[in-house]
């Protein structure tokens, strides 16, 4: 990992991760580790499409803390979960994200653990970093250039997808950033508090 990660303070930081369902889900396993080895309080949210790439005991091995991966499981009685991660969050990071989550985030949906709590996130408060992650065709298309422009005109911060090798065999932007990558991005974001 970076030298920025070493030497910004994450300690008593708070970061939510919404993972979503495509191939890049891998890199996320290094950015939690990561923000885990040097002091941050991870909690990973994963959509059931997620969970098709990589398990959630891989992200709670890794987090040392429970993965929710529906809106209907309740991690401590009483405790309405959505509302309790949004309050206490320094931070969410939602990588990689698919077309659909993009579409989802941008028309105000949240039908699955990770867009209801990003929902109840104030992103004036609370950064909200989305990283779009999908085939080169599929970001060029007109309705997902839509929903990132309305993304970034509803206040969250969305980090330029990389170009290169994708899983679908061909090269072009989409590619989800290098672990090191989002991991800047998340400090940028907090120190510009």
């Amino acid at each position: 990992m970076t030298a920025a990660t070493i030497d910004f303070d994450w300690t008593n930081r708070t970061v939510i991760i919404g993972v979503t369902g495509g191939i890049a889900c891998y890199k996320m396993a290094s950015v939690v580790s990561s923000l885990v080895q040097v002091g941050a309080t991870v909690t990973v949210l994963m959509t059931e499409s997620a969970t098709k790439f990589i398990t959630p005991a891989t992200f709670e091995a890794l987090s040392g803390r429970p993965v929710l991966t529906d809106i209907w499981t309740p991690v401590a009685a009483h405790d309405p979960q959505h509302i309790s991660l949004a309050r206490d969050a320094d931070l969410m990071l939602i990588a990689p994200a698919t077309m659909d989550t993009i579409a989802r985030l941008a028309h105000g949906h949240a039908n699955d653990i990770v867009t209801l709590v990003c929902s109840a996130i104030d992103r004036d408060s609370t950064p909200v970093l989305v990283a779009p992650s999908m085939n080169a065709v599929m970001l060029a298309q007109p309705a997902t250039q839509r929903n990132i422009a309305q993304l970034n005109a509803d206040g969250f911060s969305v980090i330029e997808p990389a170009t290169g090798w994708q899983a679908c065999r061909t090269d072009g932007a989409g590619r989800l950033p290098e672990p090191e990558d989002l991991v800047l991005a998340m400090v940028e974001a907090l120190a510009g508090e």
